[in-house]
């Protein structure tokens, strides 16, 4: 089944819910910080409510579910997509922009002695150094060189590149929250068989430790694709196109392959997608046939010129 792109045309939010569960037993890890904890909230009518995952977290594990780590490269069938690959100084793959939570903008691309995506991206910005930002030349800028930075938004913050005003919002974002949640209360020991009583502060002895889980009524992933942000860039419409397999490509993916997302948090998908906006029918291909999708539009943008030639640009890492 081929995506209905017709069924978009007009629609400014293209939203989608999947239920989740435990894969086993009924006890879940969400995510935490250091300074908060679980991140824990009441809704308006009362329903105890849990962050799972963020939208950070979730963009990064789209990116990831596209990766083949064996290979240290892009899943066959998206290869073709424009990104950026850092070289240790024996020329071994360092990282990537689809790896780094920032994509272009991290220090591994832009902060080595090697200049030349930085280089790349100063001239090709140059006009931006005065005056209002244009972005719609911005994404398609971006787009030539990293299509994942388009996708999932980015922030140039170096004052060499116009002043560090370069941003593009997310144009998918998803997250992960559970419903009518309990904490789930059990602890563990490490054991020093040797000397019970060492010094813990080194390693050595017993060490007792609390741990919280979580039990939850429901488990839900939000996605939201925002087709009204993606169609401002007036990009041509093989890469609006691409965007949007590639976003619902993600999405299927993640849900498939990126569901462990901690060692005591390993979800699977209950069901099936969920389209609740917009109200006109549209069906989420299956996976496979989205891929098929995106490889066919990944060969014709390369082949309009719409991404940079060889699609990977390579810079070598050293500080």
């Amino acid at each position: 089944m081929a995506i209905d792109y017709q069924a978009l045309q007009g629609v400014p939010r293209l939203l989608l819910e999947a239920q989740l569960k435990p894969i086993q037993g009924d006890r879940f890890q969400p995510t935490g910080f250091p300074d908060l904890g679980p991140a824990r909230y009441t809704a308006p009518d009362g329903t105890e409510k849990l962050l799972v995952e963020s939208p950070q977290s979730v963009a990064n594990r789209m990116e990831m579910a596209c990766w083949d780590e064996p290979q240290q490269d892009l899943i066959a069938g998206l290869q073709g997509l424009p990104y950026v690959r850092v070289l240790d100084q024996n020329g071994r793959m360092l990282t990537t922009s689809i790896l780094e939570s920032h994509r272009l903008n991290s220090p591994y691309i832009l902060e080595g002695k090697d200049k030349k995506v930085f280089d790349i991206l100063k001239n090709e910005l140059a006009s931006f150094e005065e005056g209002a930002v244009n972005l719609r030349d911005l994404a398609k800028i971006l787009l030539k060189y990293d299509a994942n930075s388009v996708l999932h938004g980015i922030f140039l913050a170096k004052k060499e590149l116009a002043g560090g005003r370069l941003r593009l919002a997310r144009v998918l974002s998803g997250f992960i929250e559970a419903s009518g949640v309990a904490p789930a209360e059990s602890g563990g020991a490490k054991l020093d068989h040797v000397n019970p009583q060492g010094d813990t502060n080194r390693g050595f002895g017993n060490v007792i430790y609390h741990r919280t889980e979580f039990t939850a009524k429901r488990i839900c992933a939000y996605f939201n694709l925002d087709l009204a942000l993606l169609r401002s860039y007036a990009l041509q419409d093989i890469a609006q196109q691409l965007l949007i397999a590639l976003a619902l490509f993600k999405i299927r993916r993640f849900l498939s392959t990126g569901l462990r997302l901690r060692t005591a948090c390993d979800l699977e998908l209950d069901g099936d997608i969920r389209v609740t906006r917009p109200e006109n029918g549209f069906v989420v291909p299956q996976e496979a046939e989205l891929l098929e999708e995106c490889r066919r539009l990944i060969g014709d943008c390369g082949r309009e010129g719409i991404f940079a030639d060889p699609p990977v640009t390579e810079v070598k890492w050293q500080s």
